[in-house]
């Protein structure tokens, strides 16, 4: 979906560009062969910037290779424009500078509007990137801060209980409540419901199915539709969850 976005949106970008120049200087073909020949090395000086330099450095926060190899792609991408722009003079004036028609004299000028679209765009991807990084940062943190987490409360019978991580076997949903099975065969029923718990348990609590969710950790053998746990206890591996169970378990 995102490719045919971006071709779509590239697309109108020519076209209006062809309109604009073409209806400026009555020369549409002339103004599509010059659009033709400029956007793809600006397209891709764009989309190389935002999809390499950008993870491989920005992101990773090494500013001065990310200046440094961006000026060098900006550089590289002006003499190719260059090149461009005497391909096309040798294409359509055969060197004879008296042939150039008004758009073709105009021909940096297309070069500038294509650039500074570039740039919008870029900034556009890159302001989504950059908060796309900042969510991952958040949520790795939240993963640290739950993983160090040594007990989980929950209130049963009007009290809040305490109950240490490493003594949870499973955790089963049954109609309006959940029940925590424990390690010694004990359990304890509470109303907070299990999606409520996933989000506050370490990434070692996985969601096997609907109504399970085991502990990792007390996990004894598996399959590809159950699991065994601590005490001899099995449970089904869902459809639903069993691509995502089946890779964390690997």
């Amino acid at each position: 979906m995102r490719i045919r976005n971006h071709i779509i949106f590239w697309l109108i970008i020519g076209a209006m560009l062809t309109i604009g120049f073409g209806l400026s200087y009555k020369e549409y073909i002339k103004a599509f062969y010059f659009v033709s020949f400029l956007m793809p090395v600006a397209i891709s000086t764009g989309y190389f910037v935002n999809y390499f330099l950008v993870p491989q450095y920005l992101l990773k926060d090494k500013f001065f290779k990310f200046g440094l190899f961006a000026f060098y792609t900006i550089v590289v991408s002006l003499h190719l424009e260059m090149i461009v722009v005497t391909v096309s003079f040798i294409v359509l004036a055969n060197y004879n500078y008296n042939e150039l028609s008004p758009l073709m004299t105009n021909i940096f000028a297309l070069a500038m509007i294509l650039y500074f679209v570039v740039l919008l765009q870029s900034l556009v991807i890159l302001i989504r990137q950059l908060k796309e990084h900042r969510n991952k940062v958040d949520e790795l943190e939240k993963t640290q801060e739950l993983n160090k987490q040594a007990v989980l409360i929950v209130k049963s019978n009007r009290a809040n209980v305490q109950i240490m991580l490493e003594n949870i076997s499973y955790i089963e949903s049954l109609a309006d409540y959940v029940k925590i099975h424990q390690v010694n065969g004990e359990s304890i029923t509470t109303k907070e419901t299990i999606s409520a718990l996933e989000q506050q348990l370490p990434n070692y609590f996985i969601r096997i199915h609907r109504s399970f969710m085991i502990n990792k950790l007390q996990l004894m053998e598996f399959s590809t539709t159950k699991v065994l746990m601590t005490g001899s206890v099995e449970l089904p591996i869902s459809r639903t969850y069993k691509a995502q169970v089946l890779e964390m378990f690997q």
